[in-house]
């Protein structure tokens, strides 16, 4: 493909290289979600339902699948030669620090870094305070939340099934998804703190993708600041293959908007809560794009303020279809917490819990003030000077025994996005 000049077969090979890629992540990812779907269309009509072994969904099927697509694309797009040897290939489809659950590393931006890298003791040093970092993220906030979270709903999408929803009230179901909403922010940016400090420990850089997004002031921003790798992949091999913005009518854009995220739903699961949550952040970013975000510049300060909530609260109820997969479930999930349900029952929460969720709380919005974001930068972007890599040193030190503690006493807690 990089080596002929004849536009049509280079077509037909990326043809083929995206239908093999695709073809593999829609056998092992979405049969099962097909057959599914076809039986209960078929036991509606009183017809003999498919007979189907149950697929296992390989780990980081999806995020090798984007690999190898871009890839596939970059070299196409002449963006970058390919790769010489097959072991350089081999070690960007299966780089183990982000395959995972990323961050998405395309070709283009890393292919470079494989051929020719240098290590320093320096990055290595940089690159253990960012892993210590994200494993405190992780074990010491995300899975306390997690652990309240799962009292309230379990731990597992077929625990869901088994709630006894009279011991649920609208209270405790707003601790929930608030700790929900936290837990996954910690959960899934320590796994990503944790990737790119390893990456950096062997001499890689790789993209940052978070950056403070419960800040965000509308749905837009938040998908700036949130996963922003994945964000990238879907603005540049699909919203901008289906024309972007560059096309006639307003309502083109905003399906093209609407179809990217139904889309980035879907990756996220077989199931289908992502597609209505994708569909559910979509019809936002339109209503933004419509009318919103002017009514909140016109509104001047006070609409600042009313965005930020407004943001929040709209990422929170998204959350719900999120992390319930089964639908009645979570229409009844909404109903808690919108019930005005406050019969008395036993709280699940513990002080410990509070304690946890006051400091997530804390940690994501308090970027919000200027020095603590300059703080922030310093620790995650910047540069130490001699008395600063001290200081990092011993709070790295504190995170990693703490941690490795916490994880000696606890029982098996995946991160939340392994399961994509």
């Amino acid at each position: 493909m990089h080596q002929t000049e004849a536009q049509r077969r280079k077509k037909i090979l990326l043809g083929l290289s995206i239908t093999l890629n695709l073809g593999l992540l829609a056998f092992f990812k979405y049969a099962n979600f097909f057959v599914e779907n076809v039986n209960a269309l078929i036991s509606t009509t009183g017809g003999t339902e498919i007979q189907w072994t149950k697929i296992a969904l390989p780990i980081g099927i999806s995020f090798y699948t984007f690999q190898t697509l871009t890839y596939s694309v970059d070299v196409y797009r002449k963006v970058h030669k390919p790769l010489e040897r097959v072991w350089d290939y081999m070690l960007y489809i299966m780089m183990f620090p982000q395959l995972i659950a990323g961050p998405i590393v395309r070709f283009n931006s890393i292919a470079d870094q494989i051929e020719d890298r240098e290590e320093s003791y320096n990055d290595r040093l940089l690159g253990f305070y960012r892993f210590c970092i994200g494993l405190g993220k992780k074990v010491l906030i995300a899975n306390v939340l997690g652990e309240a979270v799962a009292s309230v709903i379990g731990s597992n999408p077929e625990a869901v099934l088994a709630i006894d929803w009279n011991l649920i009230n609208t209270p405790i179901a707003w601790w929930c998804i608030l700790a929900y909403t936290f837990q996954i922010y910690f959960d899934f940016s320590g796994y990503s703190d944790m990737a790119i400090g390893i990456g950096r420990m062997l001499g890689f850089t790789f993209p940052e993708n978070f950056d403070n997004p419960y800040t965000s002031r509308s749905i837009t921003e938040f998908w700036r600041r949130w996963h922003i790798t994945l964000g990238a992949f879907m603005r540049e091999y699909l919203y901008i293959p289906l024309g972007g913005s560059r096309v006639d009518s307003k309502a083109r854009i905003y399906f093209n908007l609407w179809f990217v995220f139904l889309m980035s739903g879907l990756w996220h699961g077989a199931s289908w809560n992502f597609v209505l949550w994708g569909a559910f952040h979509g019809i936002f970013l339109i209503v933004e794009r419509v009318f919103l975000l002017s009514l909140f510049k016109k509104m001047g300060k006070i609409g600042n303020v009313i965005s930020l909530f407004y943001c929040f609260f709209v990422v929170m109820m998204g959350w719900v279809l999120f992390f319930i997969e089964d639908i009645r479930a979570i229409g009844r999930f909404y109903r808690k917490l919108f019930g005005f349900d406050f019969s008395v029952v036993e709280s699940p929460y513990s002080t410990e819990f509070f304690v946890i969720l006051f400091i997530a709380i804390a940690f994501a919005f308090s970027t919000l003030l200027r020095p603590i974001k300059r703080v922030h930068d310093l620790v995650f972007l910047g540069e130490y000077n001699t008395w600063q890599t001290l200081v990092m040193y011993v709070v790295a030190i504190s995170l990693f025994v703490l941690s490795v503690s916490s994880i000696a006493a606890s029982s098996f807690n995946p991160f939340i996005y392994y399961r994509f």
